[in-house]
């Protein structure tokens, strides 16, 4: 058996959720009159979204603001939460190992993402609130981002653990090198049956 985990933190997009950002793109596209492939350079290929991760800015109206802003179109807290609804896919299998898990060792969810996820949780991934709760975290509460060191050890920090007795599980393979680097053991993920043995190795379940 692997060595004794005390904590478990899951990604969110690509392992508790697929993550259409196709969808995305139109639905705003459709709202705002521009050019799907205008409003991903404005939005997801500038720093934009990179400085929400990060914590900036630190509150959803200010978020909704500069999106607005950026787009020349008010874009409301209810067209964004219908958006990144309709764009999230829940997978049934891993929120199931996650309900198992969190009732074991101290477990959360940390996705990259701003403030304003954090804000909708419940109206966005209801299925990942009903087992993570508040303890369901977006990066910009901490700060910083994946795959910054900055972020792990923050996380770990607020829950009174060490790297070492931590398992990260995500599908990004820059993360799951970063989160290793920062002293936690790292699955990378690709499916449920994969996911099942780490976790059994780890003797968790």
């Amino acid at each position: 058996m692997a060595s004794q985990i005390a904590f478990v933190i899951f990604d969110m997009a690509g392992v508790l959720y697929d993550w259409d950002t196709q969808v995305r793109l139109e639905a705003l596209a459709r709202l705002t009159g521009r050019p799907a492939s205008e409003i991903d350079g404005i939005l997801y290929h500038s720093d934009f979204e990179e400085r929400a991760e990060a914590g900036d800015p630190d509150n959803g109206d200010a978020y909704l603001a500069e999106m607005s802003r950026l787009l020349d179109h008010e874009i409301d807290r209810d067209a964004w939460t219908g958006i990144l609804k309709a764009m999230m896919r829940p997978k049934p299998q891993i929120l199931a190992i996650a309900s198992e898990v969190v009732e074991l060792v101290d477990t959360i969810l940390l996705t990259n993402n701003g403030i304003m996820l954090k804000e909708a949780f419940p109206v966005c991934a209801p299925e990942a609130f009903d087992i993570f709760g508040e303890n369901a975290h977006v990066s910009a509460e901490f700060g910083a981002r994946k795959p910054t060191p900055e972020l792990y050890a923050r996380v770990c920090e607020r829950y009174g653990h060490d790297p070492r007795e931590t398992l990260f599980i995500d599908d990004s393979e820059k993360n799951v090198k970063s989160a290793e680097d920062a002293g936690m053991h790292a699955h990378l993920f690709r499916d449920a049956a994969a996911l099942r043995v780490t976790l059994k190795d780890h003797g968790i379940l």
